[in-house]
């Protein structure tokens, strides 16, 4: 199933479930993931949706957690601080993210977010203007930003959907971070892609998060 197929699979009927998953109140975060050696030179911090907080899955299964296996098989002493809340949006985590900083003092920061804006139909002003704020306080507490791109369905309306893709590419370059462009390629695109989601059409099941974590090392590990 081609990108276009996928967003047309993706029906309204579909997001309105998902709304009612993973919109319908920040579920357990999974809060901070085991060090991968004490005193880690490098402490990486992801602030991020139900895509990064393994909604419906097994726990250690998730991108996040391979992530930080991927660091410890390639001996890069990193600590990964998993603080992604499934249903959050570009404004709870500009709430959120400065205790954070002050409390964990990341050496990189992984945004994303900005899915949940999309399907609740907030402003794409807004969104890009939190995603914006987000990256400048990473940036003033010291960390190296990288920004997750995503894509939406055009349930919204076709106009919508290219915005909202670009918004973070527009942050990205006006803020000089690198961006990981659509967390979801290799998965949404695929022509099986209906078999690599959960029921709800919008979460991954668990074999596409090695294909995730691979779009987001390939803009990552050069910033390690």
């Amino acid at each position: 199933m081609r990108r276009r197929e996928w967003m047309q699979h993706c029906s309204a009927y579909a997001l309105t479930a998902a709304l009612g998953t993973a919109l319908a109140g920040p579920v357990a975060a999974q809060g901070q993931t085991a060090a991968a050696k004490a005193g880690a030179a490098r402490r990486i911090l992801v602030l991020g949706d139900s895509l990064s907080a393994e909604y419906g899955l097994a726990r250690g299964t998730g991108w996040v957690a391979l992530l930080e296996q991927r660091l410890q098989t390639q001996k890069l002493p990193a600590e990964v601080i998993n603080a992604s809340i499934s249903g959050d949006t570009t404004s709870g985590g500009r709430s959120r993210l400065p205790p954070l900083l002050t409390q964990h003092r990341p050496t990189h920061l992984v945004i994303e977010l900005g899915g949940n804006d999309a399907l609740r139909g907030l402003p794409l002003a807004m969104t890009r203007d939190n995603l914006r704020a987000m990256v400048q306080a990473g940036k003033q507490a010291g960390a190296k930003v990288l920004l997750v791109g995503m894509q939406i369905p055009p349930n919204m309306g076709a106009r919508y959907a290219q915005d909202f893709e670009n918004g973070f590419r527009v942050v990205a370059e006006e803020q000089s971070v690198p961006l990981a462009p659509f967390l979801l390629a290799g998965v949404a695109d695929r022509k099986d892609a209906a078999d690599w989601f959960q029921g709800d059409r919008i979460h991954p099941l668990a074999k596409a998060h090695p294909v995730m974590l691979e779009n987001v090392w390939k803009s990552l590990r050069p910033m390690l």
